[in-house]
């Protein structure tokens, strides 16, 4: 079989036929459709696993992946590590009318909601809350994390943001938890609330997070949106 792949594979990773069809000139045969191919060859970025992870980026404090029945699942996962949403929480209000405004956001938009007494909060129907996480990271200047939400929110129609953490960026990450429901919706402090996925480039960047000292550099506590 003539294949078109670029050949931007650094460690030996399996593929199914099925998934490489998209990548060929032509459809293969349905025999191989069902397949896993193996393929070799440099890579362009690629994704930290749980052994990485453990070795090679600062979080603290770190925790393994164990089984925790009743709670939201948390710690070093295969290819990445979920974080616990802290105690701490802002929940928007419009009570007082504020403007949403980017470069001068109001403090009087928010809600502080202390949730360490009964372990969770409430979010308003179609509202959302600031949080952040009870895990510090002190990310490589090679390594890109991004941040996906965890399926058991997902499937509540709760939607976790946050943008990616760049090249040497240090601190507990800020969350934004949308809740895309016409019900209020519960969240648990101290337990699992997303996935950071880390990526390694091929080359280390010229210009890191640090370098051009990021305005949420070590930000102290949850930090309401800025503008240099």
């Amino acid at each position: 079989m003539n294949l078109t792949l670029v050949r931007r594979l650094s460690r030996r990773r399996s593929y199914s036929g099925l998934a490489l069809a998209k990548t060929l000139d032509h459809q293969p045969p349905a025999e191989y459709t069902n397949i896993n191919l193996t393929f070799t060859g440099d890579c362009t970025m690629g994704i930290l696993s749980d052994s990485q992870i453990s070795e090679e980026i600062h979080i603290e404090p770190f925790e393994q992946a164990v089984k925790r029945p009743g709670a939201i699942s948390f710690g070093v996962s295969s290819y990445g590590y979920d974080v616990r949403v802290g105690p701490n929480f802002k929940i928007f209000t419009n009570v007082n009318s504020e403007v949403v405004d980017p470069k001068n956001f109001s403090p009087r938009s928010f809600v502080d909601v202390d949730a360490s007494a009964n372990g969770s909060v409430l979010i308003p129907p179609n509202s959302f809350a600031l949080c952040e996480t009870v895990e510090y990271f002190e990310i490589p200047r090679d390594v890109l994390a991004i941040c996906v939400g965890k399926s058991t929110y997902a499937r509540c129609g709760i939607i976790v943001n946050v943008t990616p953490l760049e090249p040497e960026w240090k601190g507990r990450i800020t969350i934004e938890i949308s809740n895309t429901t016409p019900l209020p919706a519960k969240i648990y402090a101290n337990e699992g609330i997303a996935q950071i996925i880390f990526l390694r480039g091929e080359k280390v960047c010229s210009q890191s997070y640090a370098d051009k000292r990021g305005k949420y550099q070590n930000q102290p506590g949850l930090t309401l949106p800025r503008v240099d």
